[in-house]
């Protein structure tokens, strides 16, 4: 087991990954197991771990609340979250209840944002169930539902007090979940460890196959380049905005075909390729270097070509992105592997070639 701690003075807290987290949490962090617990999780989740996370706070006298949303980025809306509240109000749930989110980005996301705005926020505990939930959305304490308009516009920033990263979770995850986890883990590499992008070219074959060891790495590393980038900037003022790599072009694929249709981590890995283009369009990042981009995101069995929206449409998704600065497009682009930046003031016509680059 590795505890990694997220460095925000009072609101630190740790990160523990490591097989058997889930159940292992009265010895973990055995102050929050106690009082009334509400226990978010979806329909799909529910069923594998929800009885054995209930069992290891029950067991300790905490009384637990289970409340159970659809699957699926399409009900990250108002809907669910005022499903919470009800289920919370009528069970008579206060200040002195934590919540803790059991499933994926989109479970954290709408329970940490219910956490943070229920009697003006209350504590809660992140559990990520796919690799994506813990390799990235469970560390750092961004909470949102999705507008019709754009992705994640309505939140709030609400550190948890823990994170429970258990890969044994990760065994029933599909296929195609596990490659939207890996897009983010691609994403650390490029815009932060050259050398963890190396050992990925190398042991992709092994991530894919669920090697226990591979996986357990890639969370590792993860959560400790998140957790530095969050310790210096928790509401991205300044330079955690670079963990947006790949996103303004991702969430303009996921809005524009609908939230749900393409995972977050597909539209992402394609949105690494397109960014991998507009930084060697500005004349920073080699050729040969957006190869390996390409190559590694098509070995982790994510898409490499972005649907045909056509440019005009690409840009009035990206317009209102939350990057956006007084009307104008920001986008985080690589000087090299490993090395990553904000880039202002980004000329259309790069843009432009990029986007034509990498669409069907």
């Amino acid at each position: 087991m590795q505890s990694l701690r997220v460095a925000l003075g009072e609101r630190s807290y740790f990160v523990h990954v490591g097989v058997g987290a889930l159940s292992a949490i009265d010895r973990l962090e055995p102050a929050i197991v106690k009082g009334r617990i509400a226990l978010i999780t979806n329909e799909v989740v529910a069923p594998l771990y929800a009885e054995r996370l209930e069992a290891a706070l029950t067991a300790h006298g905490a009384r637990v609340l289970r409340i159970t949303l659809p699957d699926g980025e399409a009900h990250k809306t108002w809907a669910s979250l005022d499903h919470i509240y009800d289920q919370m109000l009528a069970a008579r749930c206060d200040r002195h209840t934590t919540v803790f989110a059991l499933g994926g980005g989109v479970v954290g996301d709408v329970a940490g944002f219910a956490a943070a705005t229920f009697m003006r926020g209350i504590d809660y505990v992140q559990v990520p169930t796919t690799l994506l939930a813990q390799v990235d959305s469970s560390v750092g304490g961004k909470t949102a539902i999705n507008h019709p308009r754009g992705k994640n516009m309505i939140g709030a920033f609400h550190q948890p007090v823990a994170v429970l990263a258990d890969p044994l979770s990760l065994a029933t995850l599909p296929d195609r979940e596990l490659s939207a986890g890996l897009a983010e883990v691609i994403k650390h590499g490029m815009l932060a460890d050259a050398a963890l992008f190396d050992w990925l070219e190398q042991h992709m074959d092994a991530l894919m196959a669920r090697d226990a060891q591979a996986l357990a790495h890639v969370i590792q590393r993860s959560v400790e380049i998140k957790a530095a980038i969050v310790a210096v900037d928790e509401h991205e003022t300044g330079v955690r905005a670079l963990l947006n790599l790949g996103h303004t072009f991702g969430h303009a694929i996921e809005a524009g075909l609908g939230f749900g249709t393409w995972l977050h981590g597909e539209a992402v890995g394609t949105g690494l390729v397109m960014a991998a283009e507009l930084s060697r369009e500005l004349g920073a990042l080699a050729a040969g270097d957006v190869s390996r981009v390409r190559a590694l995101v098509a070995r982790a069995g994510l898409p490499v070509s972005g649907p045909a929206l056509g440019i005009e449409r690409y840009f009035e998704l990206m317009s209102g992105d939350k990057k956006v600065r007084d009307g104008a497009l920001r986008f985080i682009t690589l000087e090299r592997l490993g090395e990553a930046r904000i880039s202002e003031g980004t000329p259309r016509a790069a843009i432009v070639a990029a986007l034509e680059a990498c669409c069907d």
